[in-house]
């Protein structure tokens, strides 16, 4: 079995690689901190230039016809630099439109390929204790949204949005004008420093032709915890990188500290939980550029990425010592980084309990037993 990347896939993680470690150095980071910017827009420009922006779309609509695999690469380097772009939001937004949108929408997907329309999505609301709190109701040629979305990633500087309403038939995608009346903002910054936004709708009028078809959002979520899983494997690769590199120089004792079984134990610990999710990963990656059913795939990536930031994050602190809460000193970012991804996947308490459900009502993994090689066993 190979699990190799072809050389076009090492290309684009390379290319990846180098765009976002030259525009994210620490010196960088800490302008963007104190600058006030929604995101890092000459980064985004740099993205929109080489095609990042659409590597998910279809040739048709302005993109690369690239699969997850691709993207999965290019926000693992994303999460290693902590580049603050909306980089797999926007295109996830634009190939969810592409594939379920209809006729409708086709303008929306063609500016948000040409870069000329910022789009973003939320699913956060489903992972709070508090369930969906935006309610559709039926109206004259189209449907009426009342409530709250919680803190919308870029919600008050996109164009579009794409969001989740309860419908008398379930949960239903809906594609929004965040420029419209009818929308109250309230702007905010998330723990690792995300332009947010709380939407607050009041008989908000939408087109029936923007609610998408019940598919559009079971296809859209693995693909979203895929996203945010590869950005938590990136951020959590280099937390350890730069950690080990610490350990490695930092004397007490007449010793570097890295020589201490207790730290040796510690980084173990959290390599074991960083290859853990790397590997459900590139398997949920897979399955899904495969088109295979990816349910508890998914729902086991989402609580690795939640339990391998909280390791990761909480250990790297530990040996850091009190240099670690400096706020002079980059490694607290990552900290709020792996905290923010877990927050939004949900946390591993409840995804864990999620995967037991369905654990509980299948009577087989999954994983393994529906592929061609294993249906004669």
């Amino acid at each position: 079995m190979d699990f190799e990347f072809s050389e076009d896939q090492r290309a684009i993680a390379e290319m990846a690689g180098c765009l976002f470690a030259d525009h994210c150095t620490d010196e960088r980071l800490r302008a963007f901190d104190a600058g006030g910017k929604p995101f890092m827009e000459d980064l985004w420009a740099k993205c929109v230039e080489t095609g990042l922006h659409a590597l998910a779309l279809p040739e048709e609509a302005g993109g690369s016809a690239l699969g997850m695999t691709e993207l999965m690469l290019v926000l693992e380097a994303q999460g290693r630099a902590l580049g603050q772009v909306p980089l797999w939001r926007h295109q996830l937004a634009a190939a969810t439109l592409v594939r379920f949108g209809g006729a409708a929408c086709a303008e929306v997907v063609k500016a948000a390929a040409e870069s000329r329309m910022l789009l973003t999505l939320s699913l956060d609301d489903r992972a709070s204790a508090h369930g969906l709190a935006l309610t559709a109701t039926e109206a004259d040629r189209g449907w009426r949204l009342d409530g709250t979305v919680a803190a919308v990633p870029l919600g008050a500087d996109c164009c579009r949005g794409l969001i989740v309403a309860k419908f008398p038939e379930g949960e239903r995608l809906v594609l929004v004008d965040l420029r419209a009346d009818g929308i109250t903002k309230t702007a905010g910054v998330s723990t690792h420093g995300e332009a947010v936004a709380d939407l607050r709708f009041d008989k908000f009028a939408v087109a029936s032709d923007a609610v998408l078809q019940e598919a559009a959002l079971e296809w859209l979520e693995p693909r979203a915890i895929a996203s945010l899983a590869a950005l938590q494997l990136g951020v959590s690769s280099e937390q350890i990188r730069r950690t080990v590199a610490y350990v490695s120089e930092r004397q007490q004792f007449e010793r570097t500290i890295g020589s201490f079984q207790a730290v040796q134990m510690s980084m173990a610990d959290a390599h074991i939980a960083l290859e853990a999710l790397r590997s459900s990963l590139w398997q949920l990656c897979y399955r899904l550029d495969a088109g295979l059913p990816a349910q508890a795939e998914a729902l086991a990536t989402k609580y690795l990425a939640c339990e391998a930031g909280h390791i990761v994050g909480h250990k790297a602190q530990h040996v850091h010592g009190g240099i670690g809460v400096d706020l002079s000193y980059p490694i607290h970012r990552y900290l709020y980084w792996s905290r923010a991804l877990g927050i939004t996947l949900g946390g591993a308490a409840t995804n864990l309990a999620r995967l037991g459900d369905w654990l509980a009502n299948n009577d087989s993994l999954g994983w393994k037993y529906d592929l061609e090689e294993n249906q004669t066993l």
